[in-house]
């Protein structure tokens, strides 16, 4: 492999599936000429075909002319061979997840192109090093991961093996941002950052669902209203599917020689068992029938609003989101009012038992003032409250705020699910997954989320956070909730999740 690599003019796809075809799209509109081939008959040549009808849809919105699709579409060429590709400078594999159908195409290359063109595969899970172990020019080859729609997806992940060379890599970020991408430079691992790092969010709202704390439709609502996130952990699962997300959580676990940290449930492996896979089935968390009806996540009273609310531990955000709804409280307990508690990281019956308020428990309610709470609130009961109680302050505060009443759960449902995202991207920091600004990148470029999961992690604190995966593991006994020492150590100093090691 030469020290230095020329720019990339002329790139090869192989494979004219919905990844392949996307990487030709954005390779001709990035100025390259753009080769693609396929083993089946005719694939490439419709691939080419539908590439030109989205061009032509540009032209249409008016974000393209008809001289730029024009010469769009002649930097568009189908292979009939391997041969064909010789000429090309980077020659990108898109083909099924299956290592030894890749090795088996890399080595082919092997023999037609020469050691100064680049390989490099969009595999989504099987680590660079493997592929490039069975090779004899190493250096030249590394990850270029894409992500569908690749169009409509700006991330690219670039990852070396372990002898591929620096100049490599800077020519694929270059190749990268020609094609219009946001190129992220990522550590050779299990899911590479974006596959990896995205189990948390999915894999916790399971979790929240399996020990019955919430239903799927309140964990939706309340990651979308309160976190910001576009969807809800399960309408994520129904969209991708449970034979594509379910197969990739097992991947990753087991990889990473089982940590509960990226442990799924029973139930996720049994809709995939049973073709529940979402709305490619019709019937995933979700019903997608014609006729169904959605489940309602918010809680809903004919009965009296409380006409008093006891606060016996007030908090600076729990007088502010109360004063903001004019919602009037004493601190003195007259018996039979509800009584207000605003825990960070415990569960009602953790907080209850500290405090010694057993005699009162049945009229305890819980109430999550982390996150947004402009437009709805979540409140959680300890085993034995008081339905009328309940459903007192759901009077009270359902003329002002959507409600969604829940189980007793250390964390509820958002601030649980969130610390989550943010330890594991905590971990990623301290393993060197990539860099501290490129995690935060990737995970909103590659998942659509609102913060990357440091950025995430200091919005809601970096002690707070801390404390909610302290109380999680504590009163949960499970290691799945052992805080990042990356989370700890900046928790114990006052530091930002951002801070460089």
């Amino acid at each position: 492999m030469t020290e230095h690599v020329k720019p990339i003019r002329h790139v090869g796809i192989i494979g004219a599936g919905a990844m392949g075809t996307g990487i030709a799209h954005v390779s001709a509109l990035g100025g390259m000429q753009a080769t693609l081939l396929d083993a089946r008959e005719g694939a490439a040549k419709a691939a080419c075909e539908q590439i030109q009808k989205r061009l032509d849809r540009q032209v249409e919105k008016g974000r393209m002319s008809q001289e730029e699709v024009a010469s769009t579409a002649q930097r568009l060429h189908v292979a009939s061979g391997m041969q064909d590709l010789a000429q090309c400078d980077l020659i990108v594999e898109a083909i099924v997840e299956n290592i030894d159908a890749k090795l088996a195409v890399f080595q082919e290359l092997e023999t037609l192109v020469g050691p100064e063109v680049i390989l490099a595969s969009n595999t989504s899970s099987i680590p660079i090093g493997q592929i490039a172990a069975g090779c004899e020019h190493r250096s030249r080859i590394a990850g270029m991961h894409f992500f569908n729609p690749v169009p409509l997806m700006k991330l690219v992940e670039i990852i070396p093996g372990p002898d591929t060379t620096p100049a490599v890599v800077d020519t694929l970020l270059d190749a990268g941002s020609k094609m219009g991408r946001t190129p992220v430079v990522v550590k050779d691992m299990p899911g590479f950052l974006v596959n990896y790092g995205g189990r948390a969010y999915t894999t916790e709202g399971m979790a929240l669902a399996h020990e019955a704390v919430a239903t799927p439709a309140q964990i939706d609502a309340i990651m979308r209203d309160c976190f910001h996130f576009r969807m809800g952990p399960f309408e994520l699962a129904d969209l991708t599917g449970m034979d594509v997300n379910f197969p990739v959580s097992e991947f990753i676990h087991g990889n990473f020689f089982a940590d509960p940290r990226l442990r799924s449930t029973p139930q996720h492996r049994y809709m995939m068992q049973t073709g529940n896979l979402g709305r490619k089935t019709g019937r995933g968390f979700y019903d997608y029938g014609k006729d169904a009806t959605q489940p309602d996540p918010n809680a809903h009273t004919d009965a009296t609003p409380a006409s008093a609310i006891v606060v016996p531990h007030s908090t600076p955000a729990l007088d502010e989101l109360l004063g903001t709804l004019g919602i009037k409280t004493t601190a003195q307990d007259d018996g039979e009012s509800p009584i207000l508690i605003a825990p960070i990281g415990q569960d009602c019956s953790s907080y209850i038992h500290q405090h010694d308020m057993q005699q009162q428990a049945a009229r305890v309610i819980a109430i999550d003032v982390l996150g947004d709470t402009s437009q709805r609130v979540t409140l959680m009961t300890a085993p034995g409250a008081d339905n009328a109680v309940i459903d007192a302050v759901v009077a009270t505060l359902k003329p002002h705020r959507k409600v969604c009443v829940i189980k007793d759960s250390p964390g509820f449902v958002g601030p649980r699910i969130a610390a989550m995202v943010a330890n594991l991207g905590c971990e990623m920091a301290q393993t060197g997954v990539a860099g501290i600004e490129d995690i935060d990148k990737a995970m909103r470029l590659g998942l659509n989320y609102p913060k990357g999961p440091l950025e995430l992690c200091d919005s809601l604190g970096v002690q707070t956070v801390h404390s909610v995966l302290t109380y999680l593991q504590e009163l949960t006994g499970d290691d799945r909730y052992r805080p990042s020492q990356w989370l700890r150590r900046r928790a114990q100093l006052g530091l930002t999740a951002q801070t460089p090691a």
